[in-house]
Parts: C-alpha cells; sequence; structure tokens
C-alpha cells in the first residue's frame, strides 16, 4: 500500500498544469484530450434536441448570437493562438425555462433561448455570458473538472496500478464523453469562477461590448433567481461580492472597449 500511496503521488504531481491566470491546475486528464471527449459529447448532447426541431429553430436569433460571439472568439484567437485550429461552434437551444449557456473544451458551445428571453438579455450582456464560457474553455476548466472526477476513479484503480496493469489510463478515461458532457452540469469552483469573470470580461470588452453589462447581467440572475434558481447559478456559484468585484473588473476593462479599432468577427458555421 506504501509503494501504491507513493505511484499515486508521483503521478499526481506530474500531471500539474498552469492556467492563463497562473494558477496551478491537477491534470490527469489533458487539455487535447478533453477536447477529443467533449466532441463526442456535444455531438450526443445536441442529437436529441436535433431531432426535436429544438437546436437553431430561430434564424434572426441564431445569427444574432453567431455575432455576438464570433467577436468574442476572434479575440480569444488573437489572445491564445493555439485555439486558432480549435473547432469552434455555437448552438442555440430552444428551451424558454432553461437559463443556461455552456462552452465544453474546444470550443464547442450552446446558449439557451430561456436565458435570452427571460432575461432580455442585451448583446453586451450575452457578450458577457459568452465571454465567460469561453473563458471556461480557454482555462482548461473542463479537463480540470474531468482531471478531478478522474482523481476518484485513479485511487479506486489503485490496485490495478500496483498491479503494473499498464492500460491503467484507459481504463480511467473510459467513458470520457460522458465526463466531458457531466462537466457541464457540474458546479465550477469559485476559483475557477473568479477565473472565468477575469479573462471573460476582458474578452468581451476588447470585442466591443461593454463591461458594465457583466453588473446588469448578474441582477438579472439574481432577479430571476427568486422564481427558482436557474441553471446557470446552480454550475456558477457565485463568489462572495461578486458584482462589486465585477464592477470594479469592468472599471480596469473600459480602456480595451473604448478602443477604436476595428471589431473582427470569427465566422461561426
Amino acid at each position: 500500500m506504501k509503494k501504491l500511496f507513493i505511484l499515486l503521488v508521483l503521478f499526481a504531481l506530474s500531471a500539474c498544469a498552469t492556467s492563463p491566470t497562473g494558477r496551478s491546475q491537477l491534470m490527469l486528464v489533458s487539455p487535447e484530450e478533453a477536447i477529443s471527449s467533449s466532441r463526442e459529447a456535444y455531438v450526443q448532447t445536441l442529437l436529441p434536441l436535433q431531432k426535436e426541431g429544438k437546436v437553431d429553430s430561430n434564424p434572426i436569433t441564431s445569427q444574432r448570437i453567431r455575432l455576438i460571439t464570433g467577436r468574442i472568439i476572434a479575440q480569444a484567437i488573437r489572445l491564445y493562438p493555439h485555439t486558432r485550429n480549435w473547432e469552434w461552434s455555437i448552438k442555440v437551444i430552444d428551451d424558454p425555462e432553461m437559463v443556461n449557456a455552456w462552452c465544453m473544451a474546444g470550443g464547442k458551445m450552446a446558449i439557451y433561448t430561456g436565458l435570452i428571453d427571460k432575461l432580455n438579455a442585451t448583446d453586451d450582456e450575452i457578450a458577457q455570458v459568452m465571454g465567460h464560457e469561453i473563458s471556461h474553455a480557454l482555462a482548461n476548466h473542463t479537463a480540470e473538472q474531468m482531471s478531478m472526477a478522474m482523481a476518484t476513479q485513479l485511487g479506486m484503480s489503485g490496485v490495478a496500478i500496483a498491479a503494473g496493469d499498464s492500460d491503467y489510463k484507459g481504463a480511467i478515461l473510459a467513458g470520457s464523453a460522458l465526463a466531458a458532457a457531466t462537466a457541464i452540469t457540474l458546479p465550477n469552483s469559485r476559483t475557477a469562477e473568479s477565473e472565468a469573470d477575469r479573462m471573460g470580461i476582458e474578452l468581451a470588452a476588447r470585442a466591443g461590448y461593454d463591461p458594465y453589462s457583466a453588473v446588469t447581467l448578474w441582477q438579472k440572475m439574481a432577479k430571476e433567481s427568486g422564481g427558482g434558481q436557474p441553471q446557470f447559478l446552480s454550475t456558477h456559484p457565485s463568489p462572495a461580492n461578486r458584482q462589486e468585484r465585477l464592477r470594479i473588473l469592468a472599471n480596469q476593462m473600459m480602456g480595451y472597449y473604448l478602443e477604436k479599432y476595428p471589431r473582427p468577427v470569427y465566422q461561426l458555421r
């Protein structure tokens, strides 16, 4: 058991990574593995909704979301060039009661009509949502959440490691598409939320969207939660004094918002 413990510790130490903000992350699942798993999970998630006619059912709304998100993606690629090769995609899911949006590893995204309509969200507020979600992907939060889940499996698979099973990681990654799909339904850590707030508000500001709309967005979220907590809030736990922190960040990002350079748009399919 002592040898097993040492093996587990060494494996965990060798699986450390650093987020774009300089934070140390546990990465038992690599970003590339998370992207591959998310690609499969995205298809599995959307397929039944497409059969029901609930994906991109309103061309005007879909075009609006693609334009907003495309401007943010252009800035994400500018700041993080490796994401140029991601298969970026955004779908609008017709669910008037679901106040939510998400972005899987590799840029696979969705936003629900409930968030757009229930909040009467402006373009600037939608940009804050998508900037925040894209930042979760940029900061490898899907891979990090999958890694935390896999860490539990790793402990349970310790006997196989001690026995010299060279395929232990393959066993751990079995069902990884399910893990990727599950990751978007699990609460993010408050550290991850603060990270996505900081990165997302900058992306949106650089794309030409008012950073102070992050504050009005969360005010609307708080108001909507009075009638039952939106899914977005259940997966995005609010750090203490979030609105005040967003005001401070908005003030810091105003320079990007006020710059007069052209705002390119990534052409989403």
